[in-house]
């Protein structure tokens, strides 16, 4: 491909489909493996003060042991809203608040547990397989418009096929992300 106006096109191909696969392997950081990790409450929001705001705003949020999460609140006022926001943040958690510290232990997961996450993994990861399949029709018609404006035939053609291995490659890392995330899932 030596036409100039391909190169921003395939910047932008890959850009897009960096963004996908980022974007699945942060989903896959958030769905529990039994193991304890502050990212798990990331999507908890808390109502300080009147806001909501992200729960490593209003305290420390750790992780003692492979089973536990702590938040220890820097206002203890906050014990309350804490607690309501982790629950509302409906992700199968109990905290439990012992008037200084709140504590979320993480129950041992169930062999039918483990194969239902299974199917929430393979759910983000076709996600993100539909979203990396979108960004290849969208740059295939980036091309199609280019060649309607003089881009020779066989750059098209060589490009929709850059396009498509591209696409491949992207793909197979998504189903990599989810092989791995499959295994640590299924592992006692």
């Amino acid at each position: 491909m030596s036409d100039p106006r391909l190169t921003p096109v395939f910047d932008e191909l890959k850009s897009a489909m960096d963004k996908a696969v980022e974007h699945a392997a942060s989903e896959f950081t958030k769905i529990r493996a039994g193991k304890a990790h502050v990212s798990m409450l990331d999507s908890v929001k808390v109502d300080a003060y009147g806001n909501l705001v992200p729960i490593n705003q209003v305290g420390n949020v750790s992780t003692p042991d492979a089973k536990t999460i702590s938040v220890q609140p820097w206002d203890k006022s906050m014990l309350q809203s804490i607690e309501k926001g982790i629950v509302l943040a409906n992700l199968g958690l109990n905290p439990t608040n012992d008037g200084n510290i709140i504590r979320i232990t993480l129950p041992a997961l169930t062999e039918d547990r483990r194969k239902d996450i299974v199917k929430k993994v393979k759910g983000e990861a076709e996600a993100a397989k539909i979203a990396i399949r979108n960004i290849r029709k969208d740059i295939n018609e980036v091309v199609k418009k280019l060649q309607k404006e003089g881009l020779p035939e066989d750059e098209a053609k060589g490009a929709e096929a850059q396009v498509q291995k591209t696409t491949d490659g992207y793909i197979k890392k998504i189903d990599d992300l989810t092989a791995a995330k499959e295994v640590e899932l299924m592992t006692v």
